[in-house]
């Protein structure tokens, strides 16, 4: 598996998984850890995580599965998010929807993440959404401190534009190391407003979010969707891909940016399409037919 390095002391592998839909698919704890171990062996060792997802049960469900067989921990890298507040059952507390990134919440959010792990560390910190109400001092007090402690490696963001980046950045004395934002060859607004060369700009390889649009392209007869799915299917079957699926993926592997997309499945065959995407080769005419199908004209 082909891995990035983040920083001296990081990488992640280039695929890695995510279980935002955890809760959903109804796994006992055993069935969780033989996933986490089929992701290893395929070499995809980073599994992204956030407190919120599932009603902030999924961190738990997977540390449970991970006390089955904690040798397993030095084997992988968590990366967790915080910040999104929304009323829940599982926080009773909580009373409206809203965005806490106040140094207080996130270190609160790190010790409730390191419970439902059963970990001492989380690889890399994110915060989830740009907080219209931030206070990059107290955010840049709360990593000075998870660092210090080791309870955090290291932080990076998630749906940040330039100006929300840079912007924090300038408060920080430690690095951000990536950006998850949503990239797939549907969804383009990254690629289109900048926020994708700044990664390239920062040398920071972004996470991808939503890289099959969340199954737009398969089954949406929007004039868009239509017209893509047309595309992809023709490139598959020039190159004799197994399903557009492995296209998608590979559009984005494809990109000087290093993206890095997150398999959101449960079926050990998705996650397999995405790890056989690695070693699909595009064209760069193949590579721009996808994107101009994806705009609905043709590049200036």
């Amino acid at each position: 598996m082909e891995r990035v390095c983040l920083a001296e002391d990081l990488s992640f592998s280039r695929i890695i998984h995510g279980f935002w839909r955890l809760a959903d698919w109804d796994y006992s704890s055993d069935q969780v850890l033989d996933l986490i171990e089929y992701c290893i062996e395929q070499g995809v060792t980073t599994f992204d995580h956030a407190d919120i997802y599932g009603g902030f049960v999924c961190e738990e469900l997977f540390g449970k599965a991970l006390a089955l067989k904690p040798e397993l921990r030095e084997k992988m890298e968590i990366v967790t998010k915080c910040g999104i507040v929304f009323p829940s059952p599982n926080r009773p507390e909580r009373k409206s929807h809203h965005y806490n990134t106040s140094k207080k919440h996130i270190i609160q959010s790190v010790e409730n993440s390191l419970k439902n792990f059963q970990t001492d560390y989380i690889d890399t910190l994110l915060i989830h959404r740009p907080d219209p109400f931030m206070d990059p001092e107290q955010v840049a007090s709360a990593f000075h401190e998870l660092k210090a402690t080791g309870k955090v490696r290291h932080f990076g963001v998630s749906n940040f534009k330039r100006h929300q980046l840079t912007m924090l950045e300038s408060y920080l004395d430690v690095e951000l190391v990536t950006n998850q934002i949503e990239i797939s060859a549907y969804e383009l607004e990254n690629i289109e407003d900048g926020t994708l060369n700044l990664c390239l700009e920062k040398r920071v390889a972004p996470m991808a979010w939503s890289p099959l649009a969340r199954g737009k392209v398969f089954t949406s007869e929007d004039e868009k969707a239509v017209r893509l799915r047309n595309v992809l299917e023709k490139v598959a079957s020039e190159i004799n891909a197994n399903g557009i699926d492995e296209i998608l993926y590979a559009w984005l592997l494809n990109h000087p940016a290093n993206i890095m997309p997150i398999v959101g499945s449960s079926k050990k065959e998705r996650i397999q399409k995405a790890v056989t995407a690695l070693q699909i080769e595009l064209s760069l005419d193949q590579w721009f037919e996808i994107l101009h199908a994806s705009m609905g004209h043709e590049v200036p």
